[in-house]
């Protein structure tokens, strides 16, 4: 698929308040690198590969090892990671796909546990701003590759 136009130039207006939301989050309580991990199987979950490309770089420049990288979409069978990394992605895909019209009660707990209610909400917004992004890359076609992750 080609890109069907540069969205990321004609539609700064549209995008400057999905950036707010970014800004937002760059403050949150919550771990950068686990945002970025959620970012990066939320991306899987929608398939857009702009959105897999940029922030496999960005976990990469951040340190995140290869291992755990090829082994996110199998996160429930790998022993790779933490238990709050694990609430955090259970959140992810429920909050992404809302199995049965809504977030599961048992998803719900695990995530409680693991975050305070603040972190919760911010890790809700996260979900919903990559959901976000994926489906605009998605809809204008945006090709994966050309993005260069900010040196560390």
């Amino acid at each position: 698929m080609t890109a069907r136009m540069n969205i990321h130039e004609k539609g700064q207006n549209a995008l400057k308040a999905m950036y707010g939301l970014g800004g937002y989050l760059a403050k949150s309580t919550v771990e950068q690198s686990l945002l970025h991990l959620l970012y990066f199987r939320v991306s899987q979950i929608n398939g857009c590969a702009f959105c897999l490309d940029m922030h496999a770089k960005d976990l990469r420049a951040a340190g995140e090892t290869e291992q755990r990288l090829y082994l996110l979409n199998a996160w429930r069978e790998a022993p790779f990671y933490s238990a709050r990394e694990r609430a955090a992605l259970e959140w992810a895909e429920a909050v992404t796909k809302i199995p049965n019209g809504q977030v599961p009660d048992e998803v719900y707990a695990t995530a409680s546990a693991q975050f305070t209610e603040q972190e919760l909400i911010d890790l809700t917004i996260a979900v919903i701003t990559i959901n976000s992004y994926n489906r605009i890359n998605i809809a204008f076609g945006v090709v994966a590759g050309s993005y260069e992750a900010k040196a560390k």
